[in-house]
C-alpha cells in the first residue's frame, strides 16, 4: 500500500528519539519525549486550501522539525507515519 497525501498534507516518518541524554545518562522508555523530527515521504499537490492558494515547499526526503503534537498518526505495513498540514511544519533541517 501506498500513502498519497491530498491539498497541503504532508506524510512524515518520525526519527527514532535519542536513548542517550548528551550527557551519557540512559533514558528508559517513559522518559523520552515525542520526536519532533521527521523525514518527510510524501507531500501533497498543494493547490487551493480553504480558499487561499497553498505552495508546497517540502520535497520528499527533507528532514523537517514539526509540532510536537500535530497530525494523525498512521500505521500501515508495520511502519508508523504522521500526516500533517504543511503549516504543522515548523522548519526544514539543513
Amino acid at each position: 500500500m501506498k500513502l498519497k497525501p491530498l491539498a497541503d498534507r504532508v506524510v512524515v516518518k518520525l526519527v527514532e528519539a535519542e536513548e542517550k541524554t548528551k550527557s551519557g545518562i540512559i533514558l528508559t522508555g517513559s522518559a523520552k519525549e515525542k520526536p519532533e523530527v521527521a523525514e518527510v515521504i510524501a507531500v501533497g499537490p498543494g493547490g487551493m486550501v480553504d480558499g487561499k492558494e497553498v505552495v508546497m515547499t517540502v520535497k520528499k526526503g527533507d528532514k523537517v522539525i514539526t509540532s510536537k503534537y500535530a497530525g494523525t498518526e498512521v500505521k500501515m505495513d508495520g511502519q508508523e507515519y504522521n500526516i500533517v498540514k504543511q503549516s504543522d511544519i515548523l522548519a526544514i533541517v539543513e
